[in-house]
């Protein structure tokens, strides 16, 4: 496994101002509070703004539950066909939006070239699994079939963060299990792939953002009694290697203080027994667009 650490002690300064900004906020515990959580309008001062050189659409893509929402980032001025990165937002499965993540999503497609459809995929407890995952393999069928009709060039690749990266990965087991579209690769950014990991970062940094201890109301919600499957826990898969049309794995990509730290590194060390081209990189204070637009970009 090649492993890149990218040491910026600029990052350092900027990860903790944010943290204090948010504060150490409980988890949510109740459907009460998570619908008060979903109303509360994301600070810019937290969440960044567009970036200016990059204009945004909104679309919406067929799925078998319905259409779903899609924000499309195309830089301003772009010539030509450019490649599809798909991108799914982070949120524990509960939370989380398109409207989050403009700063990220336009300086993903500026800064690599691409052109960014960011998903605003089904949310449990009102769609518990597998509802987002549906979401997410039927846009990237789409995406693969129709995507000239948007800008693409015929490449479509796929990534996330935390939730989304999971998403993203178990969308690939259905891909690669049922004939489905070869992904040119996938950037997963600190991926939620497993449930109840008992791991060094989970003890370290559990309940920075969420709790993700077995049992919790968070999972309780997602599954909604269901058995724990490989694609709603990618690391359970018998086997994690790709088809031979989609090999180029460029994820993960891990924050030193992450509580899904260690699932990325477990992600891509049983990619290693089946030969697959990846690649892990280790930020240690924060993680920037422009490095995972880098990603896209060349590997």
């Amino acid at each position: 496994m090649k492993t890149r650490l990218i040491d910026e002690p600029g990052f350092a300064a900027e990860t903790s101002a944010f943290l204090e900004r948010i504060g150490q906020a409980a988890p949510i515990s109740d459907y009460e509070s998570l619908l008060a959580a979903r109303a509360r309008t994301a600070s810019p001062a937290v969440s960044g703004q567009m970036d200016p050189a990059v204009q945004a659409a909104d679309l919406y893509l067929p799925a078998r539950g319905g259409p779903v929402l899609a924000r499309v980032y195309r830089e301003r001025g772009a010539r030509g066909p450019r490649q599809i990165l798909l991108w799914l937002h982070g949120g524990g499965f509960i939370g989380g939006s398109v409207y989050d993540l403009d700063h990220a999503c336009s300086g993903l497609a500026r800064l690599g070239g691409v052109l960014v459809v960011s998903l605003e995929y089904r949310l449990a407890p009102e769609h518990p699994f597998p509802a987002a995952l549906h979401d997410t393999y039927d846009a990237m069928c789409w995406l693969a079939d129709n995507g000239q009709l948007i800008g693409g060039d015929g490449r479509v690749a796929a990534g996330g963060q935390s939730a989304g990266a999971a998403l993203v990965a178990g969308a690939g087991l259905m891909a690669r299990d049922e004939g489905g579209p070869a992904l040119s690769r996938q950037v997963l950014c600190y991926p939620a792939l497993d449930f109840g990991q008992d791991t060094e970062s989970v003890r370290l940094y559990n309940g920075t953002f969420v709790t993700i201890e077995p049992g919790g109301w968070l999972e309780t919600q997602y599954l909604a009694g269901q058995g724990v499957t490989a694609c709603a826990a990618p690391l359970r898969a018998g086997t994690l290697a790709a088809s031979a049309a989609d090999r180029r794995w460029p994820g993960p990509a891990a924050r030193r203080r992450e509580v899904l730290r260690r699932e990325a590194r477990f992600r891509w060390r049983a990619r290693d027994a089946h030969r697959v081209r990846r690649y892990h990189a280790r930020l240690p204070k924060s993680l920037l667009s422009g490095y995972v637009a880098e990603l896209v970009r060349r590997n």
